[in-house]
């Protein structure tokens, strides 16, 4: 491929091509292979000894004592992965992940002088074979601990396959020199001093990775980061504790299988080779097992990990023994298999069953335990790494124990071993349902460590929250809690908030009363709550003025029959403002002539009054007028009033008495910060009348970015379906910043209203053909960003040093330009996928620690399932930009040639819809300085664009590229509204 060899050769190395096939990064590799030199030397010091001690307990005993030994090793597995996650607590976790390994070996030491006393020998060989077990377990969770210290959940996926393969290594080093050992020493010499040399090499490298990479390992104690939290087990609750009993389910299933198959395997060893040269035979398969594992592990773990991810890889190896072991149950049912053709069957599982186990499945491993809490993670990785371990090898044990004890004394030979391979598959199976069930749990979990879940008003029992309101409002507590609980009532159940609010009016403080009654009233007044307001009207001590003011208007305008007459008393000049304002507003909407008049009277002395807040209740009592008759002449000056307050209330009378001629006011509040937020509420209560006022604003590209972004958020918020039609409508053919606003008003808008199902069949369809776009358009960005990179070291040019400036600064406008669509990416994910989860995705990618960052891949790893996932979480991630080319360009989502500096700016130029205006800029300065022959239209399209400092950049394009045509344009330019550009109008001029 063109790409890959344009990056491979000459820029990059041998080194980089190398961890590149073993699916490396360059910042992870250190790390990496120290770890695999660690677990290499300790592999193979315990693979010496596994296979020595299994050859000496065949001799001894014979397979028919084999479950004794798994049993027994459960147990002690279990007592020694207990201990290790105590010594944690008690030492810091250097200290225990480096010693471990020389303390496991020392009794191997002393059992080994013990086989040199004949009477002790007998059981110094099953004390070793235990021993050996329960080493084998501690080693591998020692390992699989301090790696995920080492590494975040992205990391580990490419790493941990390559350290894992350090047993592989080490299966073939130590098989093939294990025969040749043998012909030098006796086989009870093997253990020491070879195994302890090598061992002590592992501890040794384990000891300078804690040194070298202190951050990652505590140095102190767990005890003492704990004091003041609850333990391990006590913060194991709820989603934690069901994924914890999951994992410990698998890895236990996981070994039982393995158990079962290794039982069966070394019967028919011994029944075959009659205790000859069985270390011999065991070393040589090991060997050739272990150089296919190596392979699998060193060029297909990592990617099989990363292409089909952590479940679907795990489930390879017990979907493997099923498929096997069903021919080898029906060989024996049926045909009563030779026992040579049924040890090939199960050397051929028992190959199949490490290769998987040891590379897949134990790369998977850790993955499982990332989105556990730090916390807890170390706890939890004792408890279902180790002792699951164990207890699966006790149970496997048990259960042949049992099959053995029933078929000596009821069953045959076949039958026997047809009863264990039925056994397997059960096992398999279950393994299988386990996998299935951890899955469904593993992004939940994530998303909850990420701490970015939501609280959705579709899942509130709204009897039960009616009952928490109705107990907060009437128990003492903070007024902002009562208030709070008022707001969200009115918005989860707009109406059936009057019938808890009315009956506690009464009870509630003055500024509770309020905000009762304005929630009422947004719904509509109910004459069936007419007698609790009218408490509130007849309390002998009285009530808060506004209070008086909304009590009133709620009942005249719930009574339809109601004596308006009696509120003529309402308007003499000893009653506050807001409630002669009030009667005046309810005057002019069902009064008589002569009543009217005597409102407008009053409104109109309110209305001009010298004292800010008289002013601001008439026009708040104006919103309800149906007529504003003569008092419309007074809006303008209302309008420019000197109070912000007064402002605010007449852009809301105006949208709620839809005064047409005043609709631009609404419009140019959009304009301040001030009066935004009423200006927005304002143009929402017109509905639909005002979608196209705020079209106009929002797609004129000449508008202030700021007020265009408020128009399309409050086409968001008006709750009509046209308004959303608007939205899907401009969201594909609207340019680079419109689109991100389009999308944010888009999502915001779908979460209040807590819709379930998103979008309908079309527009999950447009989503994904613009997730499409966006992805080929980052594919062009990489590409430019390569090709200047390449012509950035030219230097046949009239101005270098510029040329490189301008070069450089363009390639940096990409990158942010990079940064832009990413989130855009985001929020287009967020329309089709569950919302909390891109969330915590997104909230994770923006975090600048690399274990957070990680979790956030590794939740839209398991959340999305796009055909082209793996190149969203490719441009997502932290990688150059010729590995996120190479990886578009493998999913043909473009093809990449490179193209010489001008074709590749015109090609930029030709997205300029998509393209920032920093980006574009930078373009037309690039073109200036080489320079670039650019087409007319892109050109006129520049000297249009609402941006100043664009226009600035065609204007000196044109100067050096098409003088003539400048200076019939500079005239029509004088007034430019940008100064940078009116200023270098003039300077030309001048200097013409």
């Amino acid at each position: 491929m063109e790409l890959r060899n344009k990056w491979s050769a000459p820029n990059r190395g041998m080194i980089a091509r190398l961890l590149e096939w073993v699916n490396l990064r360059p910042e992870e590799s250190d790390r990496t292979w120290l770890m695999f030199a660690f677990y290499t030397f300790t592999s193979v010091g315990l693979r010496w000894s596994e296979d020595s001690t299994v050859a000496l307990f065949l001799d001894e005993y014979g397979a028919k004592y084999l479950p004794l030994i798994y049993l027994a090793s459960s147990l002690l597995g279990g007592i020694l992965v207990s201990l290790y996650s105590r010594l944690q607590r008690i030492f810091p976790l250097r200290w225990v992940i480096v010693a471990i390994a020389p303390c496991m070996f020392l009794p191997l030491l002393l059992l080994r002088l013990g086989l040199q006393v004949p009477f002790l020998s007998v059981i110094t060989i099953f004390l070793l074979r235990l021993w050996v077990d329960a080493f084998y377990v501690v080693n591998d969770l020692n390992t699989s601990i301090a790696a995920n210290q080492l590494f975040n959940i992205r990391e580990i996926k490419r790493a941990y396959p390559l350290i894992s393969s350090g047993i592989l290594v080490a299966d073939v080093i130590s098989g093939f020199s294990l025969p040749l050992l043998l012909l030098f020493v006796g086989l009870d010499m093997v253990i020491m001093p070879t195994a302890g040399i090598f061992i002590g090499i592992g501890a040794i490298i384990l000891w300078y990775v804690s040194h070298k990479y202190p951050q990652a390992f505590p140095s102190i104690p767990q005890k003492y980061k704990e004091i003041g939290t609850p333990s391990p087990t006590q913060r194991l609750s709820g989603s934690l504790k069901r994924y914890t009993w999951l994992l410990f389910a698998f890895f236990a299933l996981l070994q039982a299988m393995g158990v079962l198959i290794d039982f069966q395997y070394l019967s028919q060893v011994e029944s075959n080779f009659q205790g000859k040269d069985i270390a011999s035979f065991l070393g040589i398969l090991g060997g050739i097992t272990g150089i296919c594992e190596l392979g699998t592990q060193l060029f297909f773990s990592s990617r099989a990990l990363e292409r089909f991810g952590v479940f679907r890889t795990a489930a390879t190896l017990p979907l493997t023994v099923f498929a096997l072991m069903l021919p080898l149950l029906a060989l024996d049912i049926f045909f009563f298999s030779h026992p040579q053709y049924l040890l090939f069957g199960l050397v051929t599982l028992k190959i199949l069953d490490e290769l998987l186990r040891y590379t897949f499945v134990l790369s998977s491993g850790p993955l499982l335990f990332q989105p556990i809490p730090d916390k807890v993670r170390t706890y939890v990785q004792a408890l279902s790494g180790g002792i699951a371990d164990n207890f699966g090898v006790g149970m496997a044990g048990l259960a042949i124990l049992g099959t053995l004890t029933l078929s000596s004394r009821f069953l045959s030979l076949s039958l026997h071993r047809s009863l264990m391979e039925i056994e397997t598959i059960i096992i398999a199976i279950t393994c299988l349902i386990v996998i299935y069930l951890l899955r469904s749990h593993y992004v939940n979990l994530l998303v909850v460590s990420a701490g970015s879940g939501q609280l959705n008003s579709t899942d509130v029992d709204l009897r039960a929250f009616k009952q928490v309101v109705i107990k907060t409002l009437t128990d003492r507590g903070n007024e902002g809690d009562k208030r709070s609980c008022i707001e969200l009532l009115s918005q989860i159940d707009p109406q059936g908030s009057t019938e808890v609010l009315a009956p506690l009016l009464d009870k509630l403080s003055p500024s509770l009363q309020k905000a009762s009654l304005e929630a009422m009233l947004t719904t509509g007044a109910n004459h069936l709550y007419i007698p609790n307001i009218q408490t509130l009207l007849q309390a002998p001590q009285g009530v808060h003025p506004e209070v008086f003011a909304l009590a009133l208007r709620y009942v005249w305008l719930a009574e339809p029959d109601a004596d308006v007459g009696k509120l003529e008393k309402y308007l003499e000049d000893s009653h506050y403002s807001i409630i002669q304002a009030t009667a005046a507003a309810l005057l002019l909407r069902q009064g008589t002539p002569m009543q009217k008049v005597a409102a407008t009277k009053t409104l109109r002395r309110l209305l001009t009054h010298e004292q800010e807040r008289e002013r601001v209740n008439a026009v708040k009592a104006l919103r309800e007028a149906v007529y504003l008759q003569a008092l419309r002449v007074h809006i303008p000056n209302l309008l420019q009033d000197e109070s912000l307050r007064v402002r605010c209330a007449v852009l809301q009378m105006i949208a709620a008495t839809n005064l047409e001629e005043y609709y631009p006011a609404l419009l140019a509040g959009l304009y301040y910060k001030s009066t935004r937020s009423t200006a927005m509420k304002a143009l929402v209560e017109l509905s639909n009348e005002a979608l196209p006022l705020l079209l106009d604003v929002a797609t004129n590209v000449y508008k202030p970015e700021v007020v265009r972004m408020y128009a399309w958020r409050t086409i968001g918020q008006i709750p009509t379906l046209e308004a959303i039609d608007i939205l899907w409508e401009h969201l594909e053919n609207s340019e680079d910043a419109n689109r991100s606003h389009i999308l944010r008003t888009l999502l915001k808008r779908h979460q209040q209203e807590t819709i379930v199902g998103l979008l309908d069949r079309f527009h999950e369809i447009q989503v994904k053909r613009l997730i499409q776009q966006e992805l080929e358009f980052l594919g062009h960005i990489y590409a430019a960003y390569i090709d200047f990179t390449v012509t950035n070291e030219l230097d046949n040019l009239q101005h270098p040093q510029k040329f490189h400036l301008v070069c450089n600064l363009l390639q940096r406008a990409l990158l942010e330009l990079e940064s832009d669509l990413q989130e855009r990416l985001l929020l287009l994910l967020q329309l089709i996928y569950p919302s909390d989860k891109i969330q915590a995705a997104s909230s994770n990618l923006r975090s600048q620690s690399t274990k957070n960052f990680a979790r956030g891949l590794e939740i839209l790893e398991h959340t999305l399932n796009l055909p082209n996932k793996s190149a969203i979480i490719t441009v997502l991630d932290r990688r150059s930009p010729y590995e996120k080319l190479q990886k578009l360009t493998e999913k043909d989502i473009l093809e990449y040639q490179p193209l010489e500096i001008g074709d590749r700016t015109r090609k930029l130029l030709q997205y300029r819809t998509l393209l920032s205006h920093w980006s574009w800029a930078c373009c037309l300065h690039l073109a200036e300085v080489v320079p670039i022959r650019l087409d007319t239209e892109q050109v006129i399209d520049s000297l249009r664009h609402p941006t100043g400092f664009v226009r600035e950049a065609a204007i000196s394009y044109l100067k050096v590229a098409s003088p003539r045509i400048l200076w019939k344009i500079l005239p029509q330019m004088q007034n430019d509204p940008h100064p940078l550009v009116a200023n270098q109008v003039q300077q030309l001029l001048s200097n013409s």
